[in-house]
């Protein structure tokens, strides 16, 4: 694929900055390149979740957002499907998200992110562009961090030049130093599994691509997929380590406890997303236990409670 699109991904990294590996993963992770089907009626999906969900005002601007698409007859009439949660086409974009950022990635004056590879990849990029992708920037590197660095220091809002990262003992797994352009940049440390797993220090463009879908593992997949399509590299070097099953209420217990406490953990939502992991480590340090950063089953008898 980025032969058969080099010129397409070429021209528009020039035009957004936003590199043409990123772009095939997002594009390769969304919908196979155009190959995986897209069976579900876009409005009885948004009109069903518009009426039922928790999130029934987002799903209802939604909802008109994809009349107003019908309306101008983006793609052709009678035939809007969307996935199980209302996106569209090669991009898997949100209507909201078409009509603000789709693009005309061949010149013929439409956004047809249906059937046009080209205006694909020119949405893509314009969504991540228009979001802060950071020219000349990488979305990240796993590291190795040392035992005496708490896994604690973890979080969008904890950044500090990579510089200083490396100064505290953080290194590449690679054994190659920080790219020089980098190290004045502000980095992020990020530990999705806590001590269970591979660590990153990663950029502001991390965050970008998390704008494109809110999951930590999603953005790791096309950073990591874009290097391997770039660079040919392997797996991560570190493995994910085995983590103990809990239900999501038994982890919501938790949050709720350690939020009594007066730990920020992001809301009692049963995801262990950045601020429930550092709480916790800043909790198992408070408590004479090794910081994990990282729920286990044994917490259970002590904060679910």
């Amino acid at each position: 694929m980025a032969k058969r699109h080099a010129e397409t991904l070429a021209r528009v990294e020039a035009e957004t900055g936003v590199p043409g590996r990123i772009i095939l993963a997002i594009w390769g992770r969304e919908s196979g390149y155009g190959q995986v089907p897209i069976r579900h009626d876009a409005f009885q999906v948004l009109g069903t979740k518009g009426f039922m969900s928790t999130r029934s005002a987002y799903f209802t601007d939604e909802l008109i957002a994809a009349l107003k698409i019908a309306e101008a007859r983006h793609p052709p009439l009678g035939t809007l499907k969307s996935s199980w949660a209302g996106a569209l086409g090669q991009p898997q974009f949100m209507p909201s998200n078409f009509l603000t950022y789709a693009a005309d990635g061949n010149g013929d004056g439409r956004a047809d992110i249906w059937g046009s590879a080209e205006d694909t990849i020119a949405s893509i990029g314009h969504f991540l562009s228009q979001h802060g992708w950071v020219t000349g920037r990488d979305w990240g590197f796993e590291v190795t961090v040392p035992t005496q660095i708490s896994c604690a220091l973890e979080g969008p809002d904890q950044g500090r030049p990579i510089q200083d990262w490396a100064e505290m003992g953080i290194s590449r797994v690679s054994g190659r130093p920080f790219p020089a352009h980098e190290l004045p940049g502000e980095g992020f440390l990020m530990m999705p599994a806590g001590r269970n797993g591979p660590a990153f220090i990663v950029t502001p463009n991390f965050y970008v691509l998390k704008d494109y879908n809110k999951s930590d593992l999603y953005a790791l997949f096309v950073g990591h997929v874009g290097d391997r399509i770039q660079y040919g590299v392997g797996d991560f070097k570190a493995r994910w380590g085995k983590v103990d099953a809990l239900y999501r209420s038994d982890i919501a217990a938790m949050q709720r406890t350690l939020e009594s406490q007066g730990h920020d953990v992001g809301g009692a939502d049963g995801l262990p997303g950045f601020k429930t992991r550092r709480s916790i480590g800043r909790w198992q340090k408070a408590t004479g236990r090794s910081p994990t950063c990282f729920p286990n089953a044994a917490m259970k008898s002590t904060l679910a409670q």
